[in-house]
């Protein structure tokens, strides 16, 4: 099928950069609060639980709207709804910097992190929608891939800035990060995001629900759900584990994350591209699924033992466990066509979003209980339980987008 509208190439992925950008706003308000947990727990007298949970507190808004969001984006369009959701994103950002400024506490500052998280659930869903609208299928693995850069870039500008900014200013001047980063993305949505074109007419594009008469879905999600368990632990936890647990500084341990996360970031292009070469966005997956639970439980052990090569296997286990979230979006919204990969797209988000919330302040309880290595072995397992559930690849709305200019 073939739609009515051409974009030239730069446009496409000016715009494709555009959306990383807004994506990113999605990961710092929601997982920004997560780098200032040794902040939170050494200064403001918060046990790693109470700290933990309050992470969780933006993630726990994003879940309660990202399905909704979704909806939106079927109904309105990606550039409305993305301008909407990171508004309310920005108030909530706003609203945290101000209560942190003025000495707020915990309770003061569930509130703010909440409607931040509220207006984050929007981003993710639109750029995947965007990817899908606008790129041909030997393309979007590589383009999702680089839209999926969003997550661990945004966790990397986060580590490197964050603990730093918490440690020599206050909590306050951490959390400029994520309200700068959310302006910027405003402002990028507003300069260049464009609505992919509807599909021409009497074009065959399926419109019927795509959780009916197959488990590809539902495979797809319960995959994702058990690989985002290793990947949460280990974003949230590792800053603390290094700054605590093995006396790095606020510095060198963002460092080495960011570092860690920008290496991600072009892992998940090369497994895009992978699985446009092969034609197969599943088996990449596949493939992922045993180097995390490999290397997971590989940090598991050289932390038990003192090893002091438990640092570099962090990386390699940080690297592994981010790899899949670009495959497994792709898919999605290419099964669920136009008509439900937003909502495709807001259930794959709330779930992991879900398992994050649940897993974060659990994993704080293990950390305090049992240790590290412990809380590394239980993550662990989830990935080698998603190996057996990664299905086939399946063919359902898979449309071509607009006409493509090369140049």
């Amino acid at each position: 099928m073939q739609m009515t509208q051409t974009m030239s190439a730069t446009r496409r992925w000016t715009m494709l950069v555009c959306s990383l950008v807004a994506a990113m706003t999605t990961t710092c308000a929601t997982a920004g609060v997560a780098y200032v947990i040794p902040v939170l727990h050494r200064d403001h007298g918060m046990s790693l639980t109470d700290a933990a949970t309050l992470a969780a507190v933006p993630t726990i808004g994003l879940t309660l709207t990202i399905i909704a969001w979704g909806a939106a984006l079927d109904r309105f369009g990606e550039r409305r709804v993305l301008l909407v959701s990171l508004t309310v994103t920005l108030a909530g950002t706003v609203a945290a910097f101000v209560v942190a400024q003025t000495g707020g506490g915990f309770t003061a500052l569930v509130i703010p992190l909440l409607i931040g998280g509220l207006g984050a659930g929007a981003a993710n869903g639109a750029s995947g929608r965007i990817v899908v609208g606008w790129f041909p299928a030997d393309q979007r693995g590589t383009a999702m891939g680089v839209r999926q850069m969003a997550q661990p870039l945004g966790i990397g500008v986060c580590a490197l800035t964050m603990p730093a900014l918490a440690d020599q200013w206050g909590l306050a001047a951490a959390l400029t990060v994520p309200v700068a980063v959310t302006v910027i993305g405003l402002i990028a949505v507003a300069a260049a995001v464009v609505d992919p074109p509807a599909p021409s007419a009497g074009a065959s594009v399926p419109t019927g629900n795509p959780y009916r008469g197959s488990s590809f879905l539902q495979r797809v999600h319960a995959v994702s759900v058990l690989l985002v368990i290793p990947q949460s632990m280990l974003w949230t936890f590792v800053p603390a584990w290094l700054i605590v647990g093995h006396g790095w500084s606020a510095f060198g341990a963002g460092a080495l994350v960011t570092a860690t996360q920008v290496t991600g970031a072009f892992g998940r292009i090369a497994a895009g591209r992978l699985s446009d070469v092969l034609g197969s966005r599943m088996r990449p997956v596949r493939y992922i699924a045993i180097a995390a639970g490999a290397s997971t439980a590989l940090l598991a052990l050289t932390d038990w033992i003192g090893s002091p090569l438990a640092a570099a296997v962090m990386v390699i286990a940080s690297i592994s466990t981010v790899a899949d979230n670009g495959l497994a979006f792709t898919a999605i919204a290419e099964f669920a066509g136009p008509s439900w990969s937003g909502r495709g797209l807001g259930v794959q988000n709330t779930a992991q979003y879900v398992t994050t919330a649940a897993a974060t302040p659990l994993f704080g309880g293990v950390i305090e209980a049992a240790g590290y290595p412990a809380a590394f072995a239980v993550a662990a397992v989830a990935p080698l339980v998603a190996i057996g559930l990664v299905p086939r690849d399946a063919v359902r709305g898979r449309e071509e987008p607009v006409s493509v200019e090369k140049a």
